[in-house]
């Protein structure tokens, strides 16, 4: 992003100029498989929109704004933007994952890429000993979250960056939760950022889509081959889409984060709850580092997860079934507040991997209703 426009700014305007045919003030959804061509091999930059389409290409020019980046590609999931970069590693074939992180990143790696002879390592990225252990030799992929899903632990990621790159390896950030406006992992030491798109940067709960944005000219251009490649990109109406997101997420982020602020402080105390972790609280172990990397807006936020810790698993089900604002739900990031357990729900694939997850542990996913409503409901639930 250009030091002439902000962040607010920048999402609305770059990359979305009035369409030249019509003057349009919005993107048009260019729903198109084809182009015309002038003769063979001249044509007015677009052949067959799953190599590139113009509703795609102005989001990307966007995200890549607001990330800070020079590049940006987008993708059918996020998923699928971390399966493309796995591929992107060539015969670096071994990759460090968060031994607490997404329960879908663990089963790609485990059941789906060790299949192609990529190893993987589990490694608990708040410890450097931990880290350095898993590093080992030939390490291609060091993929971090922070905060991670769903314990919500802050990571240092210029320690991560510097480790990662002693050992030869691209140093990528999941900032899903983060997003660029609280969160910028390049100017920490990130190769890469990659992004479940469904969630915060859309914002609506009404599409699927993943990116990852780099200043990395040579992986952009390799991300870029294997998006057409590969073929998981994303449509032009969900493009679209993701563009309109992208235009209140500033906003949406503010009303996130002051939202799970005061919920998190009414858990804390609340008698029926035994724990709960969100990086604004003063008492969370991460709260320090958050303040000094979750500050991209120029204020220190803290995003809008918080998860929270009951006495047993039968009481956590209890409260899911009983929520009434809170939907029971997986995903995240949307204006509707959710709630899920994710032992059972978003990381059941972690059964058997020596991951364990507290039973008892729920994950909201704070939206922008008033907290007050938020609280009342909570209250409801937990009481019964």
């Amino acid at each position: 992003m250009t030091d002439a426009i902000r962040f607010e700014t920048a999402a609305i305007h770059t990359g979305q100029e009035p369409d030249p045919a019509t003057g349009a003030a919005v993107v048009p959804i260019y729903q198109t498989s084809t182009y015309v061509q002038e003769a063979v091999g001249r044509h007015r930059g677009y052949e067959y929109s799953r190599t590139d389409n113009p509703t795609r290409r102005a989001l990307e020019t966007c995200l890549a704004a607001l990330e800070g980046a020079r590049f940006a590609v987008a993708f059918s999931s996020g998923m699928a933007a971390i399966t493309t970069l796995a591929l992107a590693l060539g015969e670096r074939r071994r990759v460090v994952i968060p031994d607490d992180g997404y329960g879908g990143t663990y089963r790609l790696f485990d059941k789906v890429m060790t299949e192609t002879g990529m190893a993987y390592e589990m490694a608990d990225m708040t410890d450097p000993s931990s880290l350095e252990k898993a590093l080992g030799d030939g390490s291609g992929l060091v993929l971090a979250e922070s905060p991670t899903n769903p314990l919500l632990r802050v990571l240092d990621l210029r320690m991560i960056a510097a480790r990662a790159h002693a050992a030869g390896a691209l140093f990528v950030v999941d900032n899903t939760f983060a997003t660029p406006y609280l969160q910028r992992p390049l100017e920490l030491g990130a190769d890469a950022v990659v992004y479940s798109a469904t969630k915060y940067l859309g914002g609506h709960s009404d599409l699927v889509m993943g990116a990852v944005t780099t200043s990395d000219e040579a992986l952009a251009a390799r991300l870029k081959f294997l998006q057409n490649a590969v073929g998981a990109v994303p449509g032009p109406f969900d493009s679209w889409l993701l563009l309109r997101g992208l235009k209140t997420l500033a906003l949406r982020m503010r009303a996130h984060c002051a939202g799970a602020a005061v919920v998190a402080e009414w858990l804390t105390g609340h008698s029926e709850v035994a724990s709960v972790r969100y990086p604004g609280l003063e008492a969370d172990p991460g709260h320090g580092l958050a303040a000094a990397q979750m500050d991209a807006s120029g204020e220190a936020l803290y995003g809008g997860m918080v998860s929270v810790e009951l006495s047993s698993e039968s009481r956590a089900l209890q409260v899911c079934r009983r929520t009434r604002l809170f939907f029971l739900g997986e995903s995240l990031g949307g204006v509707e507040s959710l709630i899920e357990h994710p032992a059972r729900m978003t990381h059941a694939s972690l059964e058997g991997s020596g991951v364990e997850l507290p039973p008892g542990l729920l994950r909201l996913s704070v939206g922008i209703e008033h907290p007050d409503d938020l609280i009342a409901d909570l209250e409801q639930a937990l009481s019964a």
